[in-house]
């Protein structure tokens, strides 16, 4: 762990100076500079009042987070092959997010599962093909590059009347799928 750039990171985020730090901690400004650029080591005891200072705690300044994964490549997909459809999951464990976004590859003549009335949203948007949306009893056609948006609280999914196979990125929130 490079201390000395945490340290500098989190009196950066105070919106204090190196003179303000080390006044609050009763430290020299010297010994700071030294410290945030790794060239001297605080004792337990310093690094303390000096965290203190900042607003935080050892445990809190060692706690190591994971790097929060932003990129996601086709390898990461999860597919799900369902009966005349196929779930293509495009962000991996998505379920556990507030939102999931999927693509559904539908194939002619096919449609998803029937969703129940839920308190979420979902957005579609037809990469390719047209598909009929069916919301409660009402029918919409939705060509490629168009989208759409619904609650939950009709029962409702998307089917495939054309020969050919269409492609929908589908989000929904909470995660449904």
């Amino acid at each position: 762990m490079d201390i000395g750039h945490k340290v500098k990171q989190l009196r950066l985020q105070n919106g204090l100076t190196l003179e303000e730090l080390a006044s609050r901690c009763e430290l020299t400004k010297g010994f700071l500079s030294q410290l945030e650029r790794n060239l001297t080591s605080p004792s337990i005891a310093t690094l303390y009042d000096i965290l203190e200072a900042l607003g935080t705690s050892l445990c809190d300044f060692f706690k190591e987070t994971k790097a929060e994964k932003v990129v996601f490549q086709k390898k990461d997909f999860f597919v799900d092959e369902r009966e005349g459809y196929t779930v293509n999951w495009i962000v991996p464990n998505s379920q556990k997010n507030e939102m999931e976004p999927i693509l559904v590859e539908l194939q002619p003549g096919q449609k998803t599962f029937e969703v129940s009335p839920n308190n979420g949203e979902e957005f579609g948007y037809v990469l390719e093909g047209r598909i009929t949306l069916v919301n409660s009893n009402t029918e919409y056609t939705v060509k490629k590059g168009e989208t759409f948006y619904l609650t939950g609280k009709n029962f409702h999914y998307i089917k495939n009347d054309k020969k050919t196979i269409a492609k929908v990125i589908w989000i929904s929130t909470p995660p449904l799928f």
